[in-house]
């Protein structure tokens, strides 16, 4: 369940040649009421958003930013992070 004051991550989703490219488009934050406030600093060409909980940040030499074995590259944007 998400939490009045949580702050999400919102990424456009791309493929390329060698699988998904995860680029950072902006923050989400939950309203007391459930909803979202969106603060995008790109605009997706395909107008696909994919919003999930922000990860803590560690050193992304390692691999994926969001562990569980995702094979995705997540490219930060912006100033919501």
């Amino acid at each position: 369940m998400l939490m009045a004051g949580k702050r999400l991550a919102v990424f456009s989703i791309r493929e390329g040649k060698g699988g998904s490219i995860w680029v950072r488009a902006g923050s989400a934050f939950v309203n007391k009421d459930g909803s979202l406030n969106v603060l995008l600093d790109v605009l997706p060409l395909d107008g696909k958003l994919h919003v999930r909980e922000a990860a803590e940040k560690r050193d992304t030499a390692a691999g994926s930013r969001f562990g569980g074995g995702e094979s995705s590259l997540e490219t930060g944007v912006g100033g919501h992070s």
